[in-house]
């Protein structure tokens, strides 16, 4: 039954809220995830055909997985069952389990539909394995985490993943005008406010709806004048999405990283903002902002680094907002400095190399004597006291183990003061080389 037909007006799910009184049951009526349901779409032509496959929908929340999995369960006119991995055990499952197979023995097929499904452990998912094998049931999971590393590879391995994506202001937008039918009075929203409340949902259409549906509560009997100062009053102090921990937290730590190596400043600070606005922690972006410093920049830039350790302490001293603003200017200094990673690939070769090499012990020429049986047994003999010599460089001296062949593994890079570096070390090599010609 579609709104339409009146299910709105009936007294008995007013308090019902407006996200699940509006909840389609069809995809003619869905709003959005057109890249999942048009035409030629695997998950479309399942759901038109009634012919279903165990599936897992993720996406961030108020976008239609479990929606969609009502859908595919009607169009197979399957049973339903819900669980959440919030609240369900072990004894759920199997409560779930015996009423699918009591369907199937009478012809029917069941659908399983496991909300958040990554807060299953292993054991718990485990158990969904031989009824999906078996045909016992469909399974279909939600999941606002990425599956490769919350849902179990054999779970996996049986079930499509398709990815759902936030709505845009566009879908939004229909989504709202759609829901001002569904009221038992006349509702009139503003151009503006329905623009504000849209824009506001952050791509989640339940919170779109709850913010309509409270906007509707705060005014009197009669019709409901809904103007845009009335949403901005309800959006005051509220955040965009940002799941601490989850996946949207590191995707946009993961953007900041990118757009600071990628030496962009503006929308280095957007993502720097973004992830403030969201509540994360500044301390967690300060500590980052140091592994960028030393990765990203290197020795192209010294200056980075402590630039971002000063940052980081002033956000621990004065907090905010002084410390957010420190925090900014090393996000603009970092996107701004040269580039090189040619020390994070030096450490990173040279740890690969310590790994097959395993424990080579130390030249004795490098180990300390500090006692006569050391100095006896040859320990600190011939070591060439760098200070003494031209130029504070001890030409020809080998540093690593006897028996390794000499590996370069920082090649600097021709920006900033790593040109500098270079030359220096071109340097060295020469006189190096000269030395071990003449000897």
């Amino acid at each position: 039954m579609s709104h339409q037909d009146g299910l709105f007006a009936s007294a008995e799910v007013n308090h019902v809220p407006l996200a699940a009184r509006l909840r389609p049951n069809s995809l003619a009526d869905f709003v959005g995830q057109s890249h999942l349901l048009s035409t030629g779409q695997p998950l479309y032509e399942s759901l038109q055909s009634g012919r279903l496959h165990s599936f897992i929908l993720w996406g961030p929340p108020g976008v239609g997985k479990t929606t969609l999995a009502r859908i595919a369960a009607q169009s197979a006119d399957a049973n339903f069952v819900q669980l959440s991995a919030v609240l369900s055990g072990v004894k759920d499952i199997r409560a779930a389990v015996s009423e699918a197979e009591a369907a199937r023995a009478l012809g029917r097929q069941t659908v399983l539909f496991v909300d958040e499904v990554h807060r299953f452990n292993k054991s718990q998912q485990d158990a969904f394995l031989p009824h999906v094998e078996e045909g016992t049931l469909t399974f279909i999971g939600a999941t606002t985490e990425n599956p490769s590393f919350e849902v179990n590879s054999a779970l996996l391995s049986r079930a499509r993943v398709y990815r759902l994506l936030a709505l845009s202001q566009e879908e939004l937008s229909q989504l709202l005008v759609n829901a001002v039918t569904a009221f038992d009075r006349p509702i009139e929203l503003s151009d503006e406010a329905r623009k504000q409340l849209a824009e506001s949902a952050d791509g989640d259409g339940r919170r779109a709806l709850t913010q309509l549906e409270l906007a509707v509560d705060l005014l009197s009997e009669g019709v409901a004048r809904i103007d845009l100062e009335l949403i901005e009053t309800l959006n005051q102090g509220r955040s965009r999405r940002f799941d601490k921990g989850g996946d949207v937290f590191y995707d946009q730590i993961s953007a900041l990283h990118k757009a600071v190596r990628g030496s962009d400043p503006d929308a280095s600070l957007y993502w720097f903002v973004r992830m403030l606005d969201g509540g994360c922690d500044p301390l967690y972006i300060a500590r980052r902002l140091v592994r960028m410093a030393s990765e990203d920049i290197g020795n192209a830039d010294p200056r980075a680094l402590d630039i971002s350790l000063n940052a980081w302490q002033v956000q621990e001293r004065l907090g905010s907002p002084e410390g957010e603003l420190a925090l900014a200017q090393a996000v603009v200094y970092l996107a701004c400095a040269a580039k090189s990673n040619a020390v994070y690939t030096a450490f990173k070769s040279a740890r690969a190399e310590v790994s097959d090499q395993g424990s080579l012990p130390v030249p004795d020429h490098l180990r300390n004597a500090p006692t006569a049986l050391m100095r006896e047994q040859g320990f600190g003999a011939n070591y060439r006291y760098a200070h003494d010599e031209p130029d504070a460089f001890a030409a020809g001296v080998n540093y690593f183990p006897e028996g390794m062949t000499a590996t370069r593994y920082y090649h600097p890079v021709d920006r900033g003061l790593e040109i500098k570096i270079s030359e220096k070390l071109a340097y060295l090599r020469q006189q190096n080389a000269s030395r071990r010609h003449d000897s």
